[in-house]
């Protein structure tokens, strides 16, 4: 036996370990799904707006990326970027609230569950918020439900429509009752934008439970979603032990929502960006330039039924 031979003999009898195969795609250069584990160029992927071109699988992305896909280049300004959260309660279980934070923060460059800014999308001036599920579950505490309110009340005073990409595990518990007056007071502030008759569209995102879906992620006047995405309020086994019985397989997705009314339209990730456009534009009043000018003569004969009959038999 040759050497070359050894070599590969011994090769093919050594088991792959599954850190080995994650070191061997580790570099960057491909991405595997977690839906069908087919290998692509990550190149390709972040074309297709991290969309799996073998299966469709929407891969979680994170508000970094969100707002790459969604707002035209150069014209993002964030919003609010001190404000940090306070470990108010001193909330300690395995570790204090205050450390959880710090590790969040150092792990994410966040300061906290949500970017929120001004921008544009296809040259359409809008105000943006974007959950990120990396810190903490993308948990609602006072500094995502305060950045919240304020991109809400911004928006409202410069009459710009406002879309939030929800992801959150829900109420953040180491808040207590101070994460739970979020859901108040951003609700509060979008009956104000609606009041001023502008546009909210919620985007919903893989998850989207607990407290945000009691509240600001339910309030839109078009509820967007992602596919096969969760959304709901309690967890699927609490609802299954209070109702006492087995819930459809597919309860809790975005696709069972659109068929029951909680959501309007399925939206894929591809897509996205050209829907916001639409219903943006279709929102919009059009500008006094676009109203033809009725001279006042043809208004008042317009008014007379004498005129109407006659310029029909004219016809």
């Amino acid at each position: 036996m040759s050497l070359f031979d050894w070599f590969a003999n011994r090769r093919k009898a050594e088991p792959i370990s599954k850190e080995r195969q994650e070191r061997e795609i580790a570099d960057g250069l491909w991405s595997k799904c977690s839906e069908c584990s087919v290998l692509t160029y990550t190149k390709d992927l972040r074309a297709n707006q991290m969309v799996c071109l073998d299966c469709g699988h929407h891969l979680r992305i994170y508000s970094d990326e969100r707002v790459r896909q969604l707002i035209d280049p150069g014209t993002w300004k964030l919003l609010d970027e001190a404000l940090q959260p306070v470990d108010a309660l001193k909330f300690r279980d395995r570790k204090s609230y205050s450390d959880r934070l710090r590790e969040m923060q150092d792990r994410t460059g966040l300061s906290d569950a949500v970017q929120t800014g001004l921008g544009q999308l296809e040259g359409l001036p809008l105000g943006l918020g974007v959950m990120d599920f990396r810190f903490m579950g993308g948990s609602m505490g006072s500094v995502v439900g305060e950045k919240l309110t304020r991109l809400i009340e911004r928006s409202t005073r410069e009459r710009l429509p406002v879309v939030i990409v929800c992801a959150s595990g829900g109420a953040r518990m180491q808040e207590g009752m101070l994460s739970l007056m979020q859901m108040a007071k951003i609700s509060g502030a979008l009956e104000r934008h609606r009041e001023s008759r502008l546009l909210y569209v919620p985007v919903l995102t893989h998850p989207t439970t607990g407290g945000v879906t009691a509240s600001f992620a339910m309030l839109g006047d078009v509820i967007l979603a992602e596919p096969k995405v969760t959304i709901g309020f309690a967890g699927r086994r609490v609802v299954e032990q209070t109702l006492r019985e087995k819930l459809p397989d597919e309860f809790q997705t975005s696709e069972y929502l659109l068929a029951h009314g909680f959501v309007d339209a399925i939206v894929p990730r591809t897509q996205l960006k050209r829907t916001l456009a639409q219903l943006i534009r279709l929102h919009q009043p059009y500008p006094p330039s676009h109203f033809v000018h009725v001279p006042d003569s043809l208004s008042r004969h317009a008014m007379n039924p004498d005129y109407v009959s006659e310029t029909n038999s004219a016809s």
